[in-house]
């Protein structure tokens, strides 16, 4: 049975919105470029796991890249809120580990773009 902090979070925490590419230093590193603004991508609520849980690896993998960052659990719906205000919205937070398969993301880059390309074709007038 999850804890109770787990299941707060699951509550407030609907969806994961990740922020890439905000570290230039590390965008360089990767030999990516640096975006005027940071990228922003979705990660599956799946994802969440409960303290003492386990990590499964998918197999093989040959490069898994991982770094540890802080999570910031928004606890209610936002849009356009002032820079004055915006601590009213956060209502914790968590400690998160980022794992990157990074053979996986490469090609995923390249599709992903491909489909956006497409969908938006699609939509044109």
């Amino acid at each position: 049975m999850a804890s109770s902090g787990l299941q707060r979070l699951l509550q407030a925490g609907t969806k994961i919105v990740a922020v890439g590419r905000n570290y230039a230093a590390h965008a360089k590193e990767l030999g990516n470029a640096v975006p005027k603004e940071p990228v922003l991508f979705l990660k599956p609520t799946s994802s969440y796991l409960e303290n003492g849980g386990t990590i499964e690896v998918p197999h093989p993998l040959e490069s898994l890249d991982h770094e540890v960052e802080l999570a910031v659990v928004i606890c209610q719906k936002a849009r356009d809120v002032a820079e004055a205000t915006a601590m009213d919205y956060v209502g914790g937070y968590a400690l998160a580990l980022d794992m990157t398969a990074r053979e996986i993301q490469s090609s995923a880059k390249v599709s992903v773009f491909s489909l956006c390309l497409f969908i938006n074709n699609d939509l044109a007038p």
